[in-house]
């Protein structure tokens, strides 16, 4: 089989004396001894002319030499499982069968669920019992019911128990806000979020009233606590979602910082999508011999579609990215680039080439973020260009296509892209640009 080095996925050097040794290399667009020069943004601009965009658009902050993966192609195509051909997964339980308050179980019924996924159908028996859970499964599996269902029964029949949820991004949080209230209506239960880039004040004031259940970021959470409006002594219960992508995000002091003002005898739900060395580490530092969950089967969903785009830089790449998303079959695509300016150049460019775009990074405010996602969720827009700032936690139904326009760092960083698409057992396809 022919290998194509593009960059190594999981980031590291290659070893000496192999093909791709060496190969470790700024872009050769960003500058040396080119007559162009680069802004922080990645675009390119010839003295005087317009900007172009260029390989190389996307959200590490348009850092110099920044380092892409390289990968063998097989790993970048590969063909959807037709889901008759996927083994159905035949549950244990059916959501009628858990032992939760029938008022609970009456709006679990109300949004449809009748089935639970592998990761609910294992988790929530041992989470009613008390247990501490690893739970690891593939983004989009229903990890989020998986806890927020016997942790609202939890509550429901303790009054004094209090529930934090620590995510890495804001949008997560909250999305698992809208779901919590999706569960617990009319149930006479409230939440806040604490989340950095919103209104410290507000939050404050919420936190006063003693909501049961607080989900926020790391950063956001110490901040509170520092400030004494948020006392973790009487919470008795912890979930960590996303576990790896705090850790990825250096978040792992401030973690520890927040469990250490915990009970000791908490309970704790600990989600992740991947299992490092790290992640054991902290398994064994946060959790009371824990029950553990693993459906994931393989790196990417079978539901995804993987294959390569071969095309050059510059006006050449942007045009048959155009190209691609004015086919009809891109209904409902998300566009990830490198850095945070190049995002917003390439939104602004999209527009101007006809298609309705909107951009999510990490310079945008909380306001702005959330509108660009609501607009791209209602289908207002049909494409929305991000930094990786979108590629964990976002729950977006009907995503029929995930583009990689700049290559990610690792590869770990390209699974949580495509798995924005793909989702809830529907086909979704991923392409990634390379040179060609």
């Amino acid at each position: 089989m022919a290998t194509t080095y593009i960059r190594r996925l999981d980031g590291r050097r290659p070893p000496q004396g192999s093909s791709s040794a060496g190969r470790f290399k700024s872009n050769p667009m960003r500058g040396g001894g080119s007559s162009r020069r680069t802004s922080g943004d990645g675009i390119h601009r010839s003295s005087g002319g317009r900007p172009s965009p260029r390989q190389g658009g996307g959200g590490r902050g348009g850092k110099r030499g920044f380092q892409e993966m390289q990968v063998d192609l097989s790993r970048l195509i590969n063909k959807a499982v037709p889901a008759a051909e996927t083994p159905a997964y035949v549950p244990e339980h059916a959501f009628v069968d858990f032992e939760v308050e029938q008022a609970l179980k009456d709006n679990i019924i109300s949004k449809g669920y009748v089935n639970p996924t592998p990761i609910q159908d294992q988790s929530i028996v041992h989470v009613l019992a008390g247990k501490d859970i690893v739970g690891m499964a593939q983004t989009g599996t229903g990890k989020t019911a998986a806890f927020l269902i016997p942790l609202i029964d939890k509550v429901l029949k303790n009054a004094n128990e209090r529930v934090l949820i620590m995510v890495p991004t804001r949008e997560l949080a909250i999305q698992i806000e809208q779901e919590f209230y999706g569960f617990s209506k009319r149930l006479n239960l409230n939440s806040v979020v604490c989340v950095g880039g919103a209104g410290i004040d507000p939050q404050i004031r919420v936190l006063r009233r003693k909501p049961a259940f607080v989900i926020g970021t790391p950063g956001r959470l110490k901040d509170l606590m520092e400030r004494r409006e948020l006392d973790l002594s009487k919470f008795g219960t912890v979930v960590l979602d996303e576990a790896d992508r705090m850790l990825d995000m250096g978040f792992i002091p401030d973690m520890r910082f927040i469990l250490g003002h915990m009970p000791e005898n908490r309970h704790t739900l600990f989600f992740s999508a991947t299992m490092s060395r790290e992640i054991e580490n902290l398994i064994g530092s946060f959790l009371n011999d824990p029950v553990r969950v693993m459906v994931k089967t393989r790196d990417t969903a079978s539901t995804i579609d993987q294959d390569v785009v071969r095309a050059g830089r510059g006006e050449e790449k942007f045009n048959k990215l155009v190209e691609l998303l004015k086919r009809p079959d891109f209904e409902k695509t998300l566009v990830f680039g490198r850095t945070k300016f190049g995002v917003e150049r390439m939104t602004r460019d999209l527009v101007r080439s006809g298609i309705r775009a909107e951009s999510i990074h990490g310079d945008k405010t909380h306001g702005k973020r959330q509108k660009a996602l609501s607009l791209f969720k209602a289908d207002h827009v049909d494409v929305l260009v991000a930094t990786d700032v979108a590629a964990r936690g976002l729950d977006i139904s009907g995503v029929s296509h995930v583009i990689n326009y700049d290559l990610p760092a690792t590869y770990e960083d390209y699974t949580h892209r495509i798995g924005r698409t793909g989702r809830a057992g529907k086909g979704g396809m991923a392409l990634t640009f390379i040179d060609g």
